[in-house]
């Protein structure tokens, strides 16, 4: 039979494939026949070869063709993009793939997007936008928090499929300024974080909820669709969703139902508590009108989905290859339907039939191709195709005209059993051409049944499928009765031959007693009652299988065959084939097959190179049987490894060192004795076609002395000693890290504003890096606060980032080693900022229409004070504002004259500087009506520093949160691989006390400002800041470190992403304050 030719057969399709990097263009096509198939290939209907494009690899081997790229350049892929058809041809004729179609697209990257800020009342609803990147690629939303925590989700607060947070209502606990959008790619895993939203609810007041500060309830209201009516496209086999997100308060309840019929229980669930419908498998008898409900106590809302299902084709009637004399009439049938209905066509060895000469033998009639008196030309591979707007089915059907002598494949010596009265079927399987018909002779036949029974002057009649007996034969060897009580075993009965006695028979015996007579065939019972007993069958675990025996021996597989056992009246439901590896026995017994229990055999397929035994176990109603006894021991002979071990890479740590490991194989896919794996590597450049190669039993396996960080081909080969494995594909790996050599150049700042720098430098050379690139680090030290003389105490405020401030600044590159060395040292003053509020402002009244007004400068003038600007006013907030400027700084009081002495009068005092007027300090006060001394002091005493928590804020990276409640004396800023960097907005706050003493104080209070013993500890303070920050300047690396993002090291290699010099990113420091 080894002889027979056979024509091709298309195996191993070509798939579809979308190519987001090089690596991913991979085209395979896998056919078998004899002689082996020739391949060629198609591209858009046009003859495409890859061995004649230089770009494409090619691996052919006997039965298979595979074709990727040597580029690692994307735009040379795009070129590729086309649909491809496979054809595998030999003297036979031509086997046909179906259509693959390959398209390019790049992988989705991190946008850069602005920071939002959203606000809203408390019990109104919202929606956060999540905007992901663009990609054909599959993606899964997460919304998580700061903490990488998943946001809590529930009917009030779901995910839409557009990835958005939709909140029915919003409540005062929904305020959080990390509500992070996270989008995970699962086929390259990536997760692609977007920038942190800031939600602000407005807590409800008596303004917005007038009844008891309670949000008013809303009827419901759809979200997500709008409108009243949507209409769905759907294919036949997919999985879809309906939605429906709804705003309300309280949070409606949606119901789904159909309009027009009954929905499938079985492939309808719903999800996103009830706010997605889904379809699994979804049928033509799915298509209709579905509607959502959404309910609460003030209403209801509807939306209707009309919902089309169509199909693409798919075969009703497929065509049958088949072996034809010469003269037959070959009829093949191809039907197959769809919606809309598919046009049907044929091809012969992947020509169109309306392109070959016309033969009056051929005819086409309702898709159905026929073909008379056919000859030995005849021969061919047909092909039918099934084609509407939705895809295109393909069926290749193989016709092959020869003529063969009969031949009979059933074995020889088959022992038949049978029990009388059964219809007997023997197997009598033929080959030939034309078709072998089967004659059968009748003759006298003696069919010994397991000893149980004789039949003797047998006669078979095949052509009629019966048997005739025609002597009948009594059981009377080998009978078992099986009796019991109400389920209890009978002690009080005995048996005796074919007797059954009752000692002491009672009225409690009486019943129905059954006999049962059970052979290995068959069964037989009769029952009788009797008026004084009964008795019920026991049913128990079957007994265990015995006489295991093998037989049809192959390399990889045989046949293993048992007796039954009692099944103890509870069918046998299924039989538990288990085997011991006698070189694992530690393993103990695995299993390895399970049939069912109408089956005495079973196929096994092995591992070569196992010592194994086998045992069954029947399994019923009642539980599993004890083991049958181990069979004898069967030995499967030793082969080349099937496959290689998998996950090959590289884990080097050691600069100098290429480290190569693997996931180790399990012993039972060795298939061989003296098994190793053989590793072989190379560099990506400069070394030439040859690899080094070496042997080892396990991983990993470490090559020394071959540079830092280099790129090296490494693969890893299965071998033993009757062969190889096949050939392995190299992967890239990389020797070990060192730290850089070279620090950044070209250090540059610009100032923006008074609180934000914009840094750039140009970026390293990569070589220089001695690993993957992480980024870069900014250090910056604040060297000395700059201030008005006539504010000396501002000495002691220093910040990050402080307006009219001194600072340095270095750059270092890092990898996974550490840091390179710093750049030069590059020194920058911080532009003039508005001032804070004043220090104090207290207020002295010596007359009743005069009063003075005292202040002390601000804490932090954030610049040179230019002067004072005050602003006060009659009464209530209908008076007008009144004016007065004081240009001179030096200035810290002012009296003010003509004023109304039965009124109050609400004062603001801010400082000046060239940039613009600062915070103001408010004090309320009124003149004395008696003419005598009063005061109205309203004073802000400093007391320390207060930094509120800050977000650091990257326009090209994720974002980290962090709180500090010191003020730093260094900040050490990480960024990523873009080179460029923009800190801005860090304040420090100052602490004040307030002290405001009532109407009826009459005395001055003096300001602790003007104390001796304050000015001498502020003076000493200072000078101990000022001694620190020389110090933690000198040892600036162990300071305050503040990381943007710690880049997660990924599966794409850096090196495949290199950076681009023109380009910089922007970072921003944001910061709030409330005081």
């Amino acid at each position: 039979m080894s002889d027979i030719k056979t024509p091709p057969m298309i195996i191993t399709q070509p798939k579809s494939v979308t190519v987001f990097n090089v690596e991913d263009l991979l085209m395979s096509c896998e056919a078998s026949g004899n002689p082996p198939p020739i391949f060629r290939w198609t591209k858009d209907g046009e003859e495409f070869d890859p061995d004649s494009d230089k770009e494409l690899k090619v691996s052919e081997s006997s039965g298979s063709f595979v074709f990727r790229t040597w580029s690692k350049d994307m735009e040379t892929v795009k070129k590729y993009e086309g649909k491809y058809v496979c054809f595998a041809s030999n003297e036979l004729g031509t086997a046909m793939s179906d259509e693959a179609v390959l398209n390019t697209d790049v992988p989705p990257t991190q946008d850069k997007d602005e920071k939002v800020n959203a606000k809203a009342d408390e019990g109104n609803s919202i929606v956060l936008k999540c905007n992901p990147s663009q990609s054909s690629m599959k993606h899964i939303i997460h919304w998580m928090d700061g903490t990488l925590h998943h946001i809590q989700l529930n009917e009030r607060v779901v995910v839409g499929k557009d990835g958005n947070l939709y909140f029915a209502y919003l409540t005062a606990e929904d305020s959080r300024n990390d509500y992070t959008c996270n989008a995970q790619y699962p086929d390259t895993q990536i997760i692609l974080a977007k920038q942190p939203i800031t939600l602000t609810v407005n807590p409800c007041n008596v303004f917005l909820c007038p009844a008891n500060s309670v949000p008013r309830n809303r009827r419901p209201h759809m979200m997500r669709p709008t409108g009243s009516h949507s209409t769905y496209h759907a294919l036949r086999g997919q999985t879809i969703e309906l939605e429906c997100i709804v705003q309300g308060l309280p949070t409606p309840k949606v119901s789904w139902l159909r309009k027009d019929g009954e929905m499938s229980e079985s492939r309808t669930t719903k999800d996103m508590f009830g706010r997605r419908f889904r379809f699994t498998n979804i049928s033509e008898s799915d298509g209709g009108e579905y509607q959502c409900i959404a309910e609460n106590s003030q209403g209801k809302a509807f939306h209707t989905y009309t919902l089309t299902v169509e199909a693409t084709p798919y075969w009703t009637k497929e065509p049958t290859s088949q072996l034809y004399a010469p003269g037959e009439t070959v009829r093949l049938e191809c039907q197959a339907d769809g919606i809309p209905s598919p046009t049907i066509s044929w091809m012969i060895n992947g020509i169109p039939i309306s392109e070959i000469d016309k033969d009056p033998r051929r005819t086409l009639t309702s898709g159905s191709l026929i073909l008379e008196d056919v000859n030995f030309g005849d021969t061919a591979i047909y092909q039918c195709k099934g084609t509407n707007k939705h895809g295109t089915i393909l069926t290749n059907t193989n016709v092959y005209v020869i003529e063969l002598a009969p031949q009979i494949l059933t074995e020889d010596g088959n022992t038949y059993t049978f029990t009388e009265g059964q219809k007997a079927l023997l197997e009598c399987e033929t080959f030939g051409s034309p078709k072998p018909k089967k004659i059968y002779h009748n003759r006298c036949l003696i069919l010994a049944f397991y000893q149980y029974c004789q039949i003797l002057n047998f006669q078979l009649q095949i052509l009629t499928e019966s048997v005739h007996r025609v002597h009948s034969a009594c059981f009377e060897d080998e009978m078992r009765v099986k009796y019991d009580k109400y389920g209890h075993l009978c002690l009080r009965y005995t048996f005796e031959g074919e007797k059954f006695m009752i000692t002491n028979a009672s009225p409690e015996d009486e019943g129905v007693y059954t006999c049962q007579v059970i052979t290995r065939m068959d069964m037989a019972e009769a029952s009788e009652f009797n008026s004084a007993i009964t008795c019920l069958l026991p049913k128990d675990r079957p007994d265990p299988p015995t006489l295991l025996q093998f037989s049809n021996f192959k390399y990889r597989s045989l046949t293993l065959s048992w007796t039954p056992g009692d099944d103890n009246n509870s069918p046998v439901l299924e039989y538990v084939v288990e085997f011991e590896d006698q070189g694992s026995k530690e393993r103990g017994w695995e299993e390895l097959k399970r049939v069912g229990g109408n089956q005495e055999r079973v196929t096994l397929s092995l591992w070569p190179y196992i010592s194994y035994r086998f045992r069954v176990i029947a399994i019923n109603d009642l539980g599993k049987s004890e083991p049958s006894k181990a069979s004898e021991i069967h030995n499967t002979p030793a082969e080349a490894p099937d496959n290689n071990p998998e996950d090959v890479r590289s884990e080097s740590v050691d600069p100098g060192t290429l480290v190569i490991t693997w996931q180790k194989m399990d012993k039972r896919h060795f298939n061989g004795p003296d098994f190793k794996y053989k590793v072989l590597w190379r560099r990506v450049v400069g070394s030439g076609p040859n690899w080094h190669m070496n042997y080892t039993t396990g991983p990993p396996f470490i090559v020394s002395d071959i540079g830092n960080f280099s790129a090296f081909e490494i693969k890893v080969q299965a071998e033993n000693e009757e062969g190889a494995g096949p050939r392995p594909d190299p992967v890239i790996g990389y020797s070990g890290e060192d730290v850089p050599i070279e620090a950044p150049i070209d250090v540059g700042v610009l100032l923006i504003d008074s609180t934000t720098i914009k840094v750039t430098w140009a970026a390293v050379d990569k070589d220089t890096v001695r690993g993957h690139l992480l980024g870069y680090k900014v250090h910056l030290l604040l060297l000395l606060c700059w201030f008005s003389p006539l504010t000396k105490r501002e000495k002691k405020v220093i910040g990050d980032l402080k307006p009219f401030s001194h600072y340095v600044l270095v750059v270092t590159v890092y990898n996974k080693k550490g840091e390179g060395p710093p750049s030069e040292t590059l020194s920058f003053k911080t532009q003039e900022g508005v001032p804070g509020p004043p220090m104090s402002l207290s207020l002295d009244s010596q007359s009743e229409t005069e009063m003075t007004l005292h202040w002390g400068p601000p804490v932090e003038p954030n610049g040179i004070l230019v002067g004072y600007l005050l602003q006060y006013q009659q009464g209530n907030d209908d008076s007008p504002m009144q004016v007065e400027e004081i240009v001179d700084p030096k200035v810290t009081q002012l009296t003010l004259r003509n004023l109304d002495r039965h009124s109050h009068y609400r004062f603001y005092l801010r400082g000046r500087t060239e940039t613009g007027d600062g915070e103001p300090v408010m004090v309320k006060g009124a003149t004395t009506l008696d003419g005598g001394k009063r005061l109205v002091d309203c004073s802000l005493f400093f007391t320390g520093f207060h930094m509120a928590p800050h977000r650091i804020q990257s326009e090209l990276e994720n974002d980290l949160y962090e709180s500090i409640t010191a003020p730093p004396v260094n900040i050490s800023v990480t960024v990523g691989e873009k080179s460029a960097n923009v800190i801005s907005g860090i304040k420090f706050f100052p602490t004040f006390s307030f002290f405001s003493p009532s109407a009826e104080v009459t005395e001055v209070q003096q300001s602790i400002a003007t104390q001796g013993w304050f000015i001498g500890v502020v003076s000493a303070i200072v000078l101990l800041l000022l001694i620190l920050l020389i110090l933690c300047f000198i040892r600036r690396s162990k300071g305050g470190k503040y990381s943007v993002k710690d880049k997660e090291e990924g599966p794409m290699d850096s090196e495949a992403r290199p950076m681009k010099d023109e380009t910089f990113g922007e970072y921003r420091f944001v910061t709030e304050c409330l005081i």
